[in-house]
């Protein structure tokens, strides 16, 4: 999973993210080369997450099959699927629309750090 996370750059995935909920992946010739999964859950609702396909098998239809399969998961056991990609994320956008999906809100995220604290005395 870390492997395709690293080719194909879905956005936050750590290696402890798989702990967060259920992935569904599709494998080719032993490879992974598809994956989608759960992640934040606040009541009620259930994202979505670490869509993406490896750039040798996109257009087949993979990230949508992998989209609709958690999503059904989600709903099942009766909570709503959201997700997220960034603005600039026109072909993600076009996927999740063609399924449904529907953009509810634009926000702004900025990225804050603290101070090394070995470097504060």
């Amino acid at each position: 999973m870390l492997d395709l996370v690293r080719r194909t750059e879905p956005g936050p995935f750590r290696p402890r993210t798989i702990d967060l909920g259920r992935y569904l992946g599709i494998h080719r010739d032993g490879v992974l080369v598809a994956m989608a999964g759960e992640r934040l859950r606040p009541p009620g609702w259930t994202e979505i997450s670490a869509v993406c396909t490896d750039p040798a098998y996109r257009g087949q239809g993979l990230a949508t099959r992998l989209v609709r399969a958690v999503a059904a998961g989600i709903r099942d056991r009766g909570d709503t699927p959201f997700l997220h990609t960034s603005a600039a994320n026109t072909t993600a956008i076009r996927l999740y629309e063609s399924l449904g999906f529907t953009l509810r809100r634009n926000l702004m995220f900025r990225l804050l750090r603290t101070p090394d604290r070995l470097a504060v005395r």
